[in-house]
């Protein structure tokens, strides 16, 4: 199985790329230096935001992989999720697409405007590591939420469980791939007004990383 592994730092993979051998992780394309029986392992660290993302995914052929996994850090809207819990985010929204109305935001899809906002995965075959996790519903934002006001428009708006910077960029640059297209996320704190004093960002990278390592150790 060819894997691409995509992530928008180094950082958030940094124990995954020590496990794959590569020593000075580069943005752009990582090859691992591991060989491993039915997995053929490459990274692709792409810089923050749906831009990068977008852009440097759509650089690759896609084609050649059989399984394109997103990786990283999020934020939970859903006080449920424990901090450091590794969630399989199935479908993304890009939230902030629309227009503002006065004091009304109009959602993308009712503008009736060619395109689309909403992104899901393509995900057909079956593993019990990814199948383990719990599925959640994400937006993407360039601006992520910090304030009581926008966080209770946008939960009225999409109920979203996660936010992120890439995922929805991810899910639509990777349409109409041939193989598989997943996006795993850690939570590392909740959305709320920013006080990184209460992030697990440690554990988070910690929870992902374990996961992703034992996903490619594993035979299914």
């Amino acid at each position: 199985m060819k894997i691409l592994i995509v992530s928008a730092t180094q950082f958030e993979v940094k124990p995954l790329l020590d496990f794959l051998g590569i020593a000075i992780p580069t943005i752009g394309m990582n090859n691992a230096n591991i060989d491993f029986e039915d997995k053929d392992i490459q990274v692709l660290i792409t810089g923050i935001g749906m831009v990068n993302t977008a852009f440097m995914v759509g650089r690759c052929s896609l084609n050649h992989y059989d399984l394109v996994i997103n990786v990283g850090v999020c934020g939970a809207f859903d006080r449920k999720l424990e901090l450091g819990t590794v969630v399989h985010v199935t479908s993304d929204i890009l939230s902030e697409m629309g227009a503002e109305d006065g004091e009304e935001f109009l959602t993308y899809d009712q503008l009736n405007l060619p395109g689309e906002h909403v992104f899901s995965e393509n995900y057909t075959i079956s593993n019990s590591f990814i199948d383990s996790l719990k599925n959640v519903k994400g937006i993407t934002v360039n601006t992520i939420h910090g304030n009581e006001t926008t966080i209770k428009e946008v939960q009225k708006l999409y109920n979203p469980d996660v936010e992120s910077m890439e995922g929805a960029a991810f899910f639509a640059t990777c349409l109409g791939m041939k193989g598989n297209s997943i996006q795993i996320r850690a939570i590392s704190n909740y959305v709320e007004k920013r006080d990184k004093s209460k992030w697990q960002m440690p554990l988070a990278i910690k929870n992902l990383n374990d996961f992703l390592i034992n996903f490619i150790n594993s035979n299914n």
